[in-house]
């Protein structure tokens, strides 16, 4: 080769580091303008912590119609939340239990209203403050609602929900293995959905909360209803359930409650089920006039000391 055109090839060379690798920075400068900017949800309860589940440019974040606007507020004559609409950036919102009182049980939160809207007052601030009562942290969720799929995007918010308490655990006083859901309407959905898909977390990964897993270690169905769900395919080792309802009066919520229990009951998975004569849909743990179905919580934390998750076992109330 001469040495005209070795010259030649330098000189080439040289123009690709000037001109080229300064482009491609410039490039990635610039995609990295346009990734789109999702606005931080607010709390629930003022001065409450709010966790986003999915950073900033994860590719699990879709930017559908509204993403750019903030989350809608309903609030109740108080001035409370009472249910958010417009979730594109799915969070859970921090209720630990006081230091005093905690027992290292948690418990995921999520509010019904049919994937269009999540009453998160009476179903998740309500139900919040009085798990923390009795020493069990609480984590209310926001996951996505319609035109969102409630089986991919909504379930996919749930299953990273365990990821990022786990992670966390240690530093919101939380055990990992004691961490469950309690889901409400199409809130108990979610609850179903995870009962039969959860994973071990991936141990090779670089991301810390990726290692985690999104098994719960229990899951409370309470009037949950869905329109489509394949219940033929039980994992061994799902979780043991709580599920309830009101019966006449919430017949389809009774019917598919009922479904949901004779499906674990058969595979074997530890499962408890009350349904009562009547008490309607919905309204959280609100005692109902005096009415049996205004007791259900307390059976639930029968059932949840029985097991140990409360780690006060024999000492009900």
């Amino acid at each position: 080769m001469g040495g005209r055109t070795k010259l030649v090839i330098a000189a080439a060379s040289m123009m690709f580091l000037l001109i080229v690798l300064p482009m491609s920075k410039s490039v990635v400068d610039a995609q990295e303008q346009k990734a789109p900017a999702f606005l931080e949800p607010k709390p629930l309860v003022p001065g409450a912590k709010v966790v986003t589940l999915w950073p900033a440019g994860s590719p699990m974040l879709k930017t559908l119609k509204g993403y750019d606007e903030p989350e809608k507020f309903n609030l109740s004559r108080n001035g409370n939340v009472q249910s958010v609409v417009n979730i594109h950036n799915p969070s859970i919102e921090l209720h630990l239990a006081p230091p005093d009182k905690a027992n290292g049980m948690a418990v995921i939160l999520a509010a019904g209203g049919g994937n269009q809207t999540l009453n998160v007052g009476t179903e998740g601030v309500d139900v919040a403050h009085w798990l923390n009562s009795l020493g069990i942290s609480a984590f209310i969720e926001r996951y996505r609602l319609r035109p969102y799929s409630s089986s991919v995007d909504a379930l996919a918010d749930t299953q990273q929900c365990f990821r990022v308490i786990r992670a966390h655990a240690k530093e919101w006083g939380v055990d990992p293995h004691r961490l469950g859901i309690m889901g409400f309407s199409a809130g108990g959905e979610q609850c179903a959905w995870i009962e039969f898909n959860y994973d071990k977390g991936d141990p090779n990964s670089s991301d810390p909360i990726a290692r985690e897993s999104c098994r719960p270690d229990f899951v409370v169905l309470v009037y949950a209803g869905w329109a489509r769900m394949d219940l033929s395919k039980v994992p061994k080792d799902a979780p043991p359930a709580f599920c309830t309802s009101a019966g006449i009066d919430d017949a389809f919520h009774a019917r598919q409650t009922v479904q949901f229990y004779d499906v674990l009951f058969n595979a074997k998975i530890p499962v408890e089920l009350h349904i009562y004569g009547h008490g309607g849909h919905a309204n959280g743990i609100k005692p109902r006039n005096g009415i049996p179905f205004g007791t259900w919580h307390f059976r639930f934390l029968e059932w949840a000391e029985d097991l140990g998750f409360t780690g006060t076992k024999g000492k009900v109330q």
